[in-house]
């Protein structure tokens, strides 16, 4: 086969994807917090953009001054001189002077906020490491268990648990394995009681000892029984230790009391709150979309920069080649932050429509719905409805819901398709009123949904079920 070099011309169709479009899809899919940083950033990196704060004016200007920026810049004469002194408008000794007044080059701000207090700045909640090292650092013991013994600290996990064999922490420290398991039971035996457990039912019998339960029918239960204590077969340990019914409850009942997760106290985590992205408010039997803006800063085209940039004359080709890239960048963004608004917008007005019931009547009025759906109502591409409705939230009377709460699939009923989260939310409410003696089992629900004209597979309300995290029957009987 011969081989050669030859030039060809083809037609052929792409989907390039150009900057800008991929700055709208970037943005489109930011929650509120998110997107607030990301233009922090760009305030950070863009001179061409400012922060301003809100005013009616700069709400009719800003529409007028984005489509115009562009064109002002190119319609300027290149001959066109303007002294230094007018561009910048004043000295750098004025600049300085300006700055300094109000702490921005300090660092710091001056108008009526209050410096804290270095005891607050400085004070944190010791976590679950730092409380067993300090306790560690107070113990006696050579030098050889001491080093050991932060190597197994430095092994605990947020709940207290180890996550290392003996035979690794020995590897790890380099000494033998009796030095290694030494130092494991120093740790053990630290607060809180059950730090240093390697699963759960270790953790358990842990906390013994601080209560002299050791040598009782608790420890036996944790340490024979176990298994049939999980699955709670009770008449069969009573059997077994040969006791009587009441005194494995009893025994039950105590280590039901027991913390399975000794670390939990000192977590360091702290309550996010959701800040909603939209609010949908009733007004006079009418539902309106607020968008919501808070925290994110107002952007705007620097005018200063502008001017500089319309006297190309004053500039050099680079600086002049810069700053019509950072125009280009900040007008892009801009557009894209507008338009983000408009689809958020487009995309609550179209579920609000499919899930008017919903907010005028509640849960057990939401209906099957799905992207394609609202894709079809506003023209748009399944894609970018996921994009909208990924990690955002919508704040209603009704309460504080995911975007994707209104999206899920149907189930039969009687009189049409309901929602599979109004079933779950009916599933929720049978279970919550249940006999704790003698729980509802999948197949009870089931036959009682049925009497409502829901038609329910019960495997299906055994995945329902996990996905409310409510275990099994057997799991929720109660024998006291």
């Amino acid at each position: 086969m011969k081989i050669s070099h030859r030039l060809e011309l083809k037609l052929s169709q792409r989907l390039i994807l150009t900057p800008q479009l991929q700055l709208s899809i970037k943005l489109l899919q930011l929650p509120q917090l998110e997107l607030s940083q990301k233009l922090d950033q760009e305030l950070m990196e863009n001179p061409l953009l400012e922060e301003v704060v809100e005013r009616e004016s700069d709400v009719k200007a800003e529409t007028t001054e984005i489509a115009n920026s562009e064109e002002q810049v190119r319609e300027t004469p290149e001959d066109a001189e303007a002294p230094l002194e007018k561009i910048f408008g004043f000295t750098s000794d004025d600049y300085f002077e300006e700055r300094g007044s109000d702490g921005r080059d300090l660092g710091y701000f001056t108008d009526g906020i209050e410096t804290p207090s270095p005891f607050e700045r400085n004070s944190k909640k010791m976590d679950i490491y730092e409380h067993v090292l300090w306790q560690l650092r107070l113990s006696r013991m050579s030098d050889p268990v001491r080093q050991v013994a932060e190597i197994v600290i430095g092994n605990l996990d947020d709940d207290g648990y180890l996550r290392a064999s003996n035979e690794e922490i020995a590897g790890q420290a380099e000494v033998d394995l009796e030095t290694a398991g030494e130092a494991v039971e120093l740790i053990r035996g630290l607060d809180p009681p059950g730090v240093g457990a390697r699963n759960l039912r270790e953790c358990l019998l842990l906390q013994l000892k601080p209560l002299n339960l050791t040598d009782t029918l608790v420890e036996k239960i944790l340490t024979e029984g176990f298994d049939e204590l999980e699955r709670k077969k009770y008449k069969k340990l009573a059997a077994g230790f040969r006791v009587s019914l009441d005194d494995i409850l009893t025994a039950v009942s105590i280590i039901e009391g027991l913390e399975p997760r000794p670390g939990r106290n000192y977590s360091r985590d702290e309550v996010i709150h959701i800040i909603p992205d939209v609010y949908v408010e009733e007004v006079e039997g009418k539902f309106n979309i607020i968008l919501n803006d808070e925290g994110i800063p107002r952007l705007r085209l620097s005018n200063y920069y502008r001017k500089l940039l319309a006297n190309k004359k004053n500039l050099g080709e680079k600086e002049k080649e810069f700053l019509e890239e950072k125009l280009r960048s900040a007008v892009w963004l801009l557009k894209s932050l507008d338009q983000r608004k408009k689809t958020i917008y487009r995309v609550t007005d179209s579920i609000l429509k499919f899930q008017e019931e919903f907010f005028s009547k509640g849960l057990n009025y939401l209906k099957p719905l799905n992207l394609k759906d609202i894709a079809l109502d506003l023209g748009m591409h399944e894609s970018t409805i996921s994009r909208v409705t990924s990690n955002k939230y919508l704040q209603c009377p009704r309460g504080l819901f995911n975007f994707r709460f209104f999206l899920s699939s149907g189930v039969h009923a009687e009189g049409g398709d309901i929602s599979s989260a109004t079933v779950k939310e009916i599933m929720k409410r049978m279970i919550s009123g249940e006999d704790p003696k003698s729980p509802l089992n999948d197949q009870q629900i089931v036959e009682t949904l049925g009497k409502s004209d829901i038609k329910i597979a019960r495997r299906t309300v055994a995945k329902y079920r996990d996905e409310l995290k409510i275990p099994s029957h057997s799991r929720r009987k109660k024998w006291t």
